[in-house]
């Protein structure tokens, strides 16, 4: 187990050293960039949100790893400065899985809870970003963000964004299909959600179509599309309950930023890892201590 982590960690380490510059000489400077980084993945394959339990954990569980460490605030500053590193490197991890070149995608969006009380909304200082909304697979309402993700089959990431849980889906999901890296046409899979005459007319003027369970004021029987709508619940399950995707104790939005990449930079580098490796994709209970 710990075997499996360590191996991941260090695959992290050695793409990020190869692909981040070489900064000048800083005296003060214990930890280079790409130690902070696999410091923050490791921080998510361990399942610790809080920074000071992590600081007091990392010594006993990677001392092995990294001989020197630095205190909590100067691990804090150097991750918010290495935010768009982290986001930058989900995808350079994701170009080395196959799925990276899947014309089939699926589609889909999970709530990023960020608090229950109304004393929290009032005294968070997400409160100018977060917002109320409904999840319709849970029955329940929640007070925070909405993460959008379209992933290959086997788990890849190939966009994210994180929005208000007002914006509507559609719209989010084409803006993600604008920017998302692709050799030709697409195709889509969502839910009933992502239904709509004019939306699917503006994604095929991208070169992609959708396909979705037909709704029941439609006639005929539609597509069966269960297996392949399991793969996204399956990503979703992962992230949340095995990255603590609603664990993750951010009180700021660029805490909540960085702590959300480096969650999924952590299911990036495993499923590139398990190709190479020749493990089941979506498997990464191996890297889990």
């Amino acid at each position: 187990m710990d075997a499996d982590l360590d191996l991941l960690l260090i695959a992290v380490y050695c793409s990020a050293d190869d692909l981040l510059p070489v900064r000048a000489e800083n005296a003060k400077r214990i930890l280079s960039d790409a130690e902070v980084v696999t410091l923050c993945v490791a921080q998510q394959l361990l399942g610790i949100s809080s920074d000071e339990q992590f600081s007091a954990i990392a010594p006993k569980r990677l001392g092995h790893l990294f001989p020197r460490l630095i205190g909590r605030p100067g691990f804090v500053k150097r991750r918010l400065r290495l935010s768009d590193t982290i986001e930058a490197l989900i995808d350079e991890f994701a170009r080395h899985s196959p799925g990276f070149d899947d014309d089939l995608l699926v589609v889909d969006s999970t709530p990023v809870e960020c608090g229950r009380s109304v004393e929290t909304m009032r005294r968070s200082a997400l409160g100018d970003a977060a917002d109320y909304g409904y999840c319709a697979s849970h029955s329940r309402y929640f007070w925070g963000f909405r993460l959008h993700g379209l992933f290959a089959l086997d788990g890849t990431p190939r966009a994210l964004a994180l929005t208000s849980p007002k914006a509507s889906e559609r719209e989010v999901c084409l803006a993600m299909l604008a920017r998302v890296a692709r050799r030709g046409p697409l195709t889509i899979v969502g839910d009933k959600g992502y239904a709509g005459r004019e939306f699917e007319d503006q994604a095929s003027k991208l070169g992609v179509l959708i396909v979705r369970p037909r709704r029941k004021d439609e006639p005929g029987r539609g597509p069966h599309l269960a297996p392949i709508r399991q793969c996204v619940e399956s990503i979703f399950w992962t992230a949340k309950d095995m990255l603590g995707l609603e664990d993750h104790g951010a009180r700021e939005l660029h805490t909540l930023r960085v702590r959300l990449a480096s969650k999924f930079l952590a299911l990036t580098a495993a499923i590139a890892l398990n190709h190479r490796l020749g493990r089941p994709t979506r498997n990464l209970t191996a890297y889990y201590a």
